[in-house]
């Protein structure tokens, strides 16, 4: 009967070093999540300034009749009630 009892707290000791392991586990991955979302904004961003530059200065040294002009995207205002049908 003791070494039941003593199978048991073992086994219940060892659950909860494994939910502490993995546990810890979680926040280091949300952690590394939260810097790699962070890096991939940032660089996004960069790119966002970096081709904006590169446009400009290819604006003031390109001729303007050789290049083709650039088509903005627009979105249309679609209704709600006009999908309601």
């Amino acid at each position: 009967m003791a070494s039941l009892l003593t199978l048991q707290w073992l086994s219940i000791g060892a659950a909860l070093v494994l939910a502490v392991a993995a546990f810890a586990r979680a926040r280091q991955a949300s952690r590394r999540l939260d810097r790699l979302t962070e890096s991939y904004w940032e660089l996004r961003y960069e790119y966002g300034q970096l081709r904006a530059r590169v446009g400009r200065l290819a604006g003031q040294t390109a001729d303007t009749a050789a290049a083709p002009p650039l088509q903005s995207a627009s979105t249309a205002f679609v209704p709600l009630s006009s999908l309601k049908k």
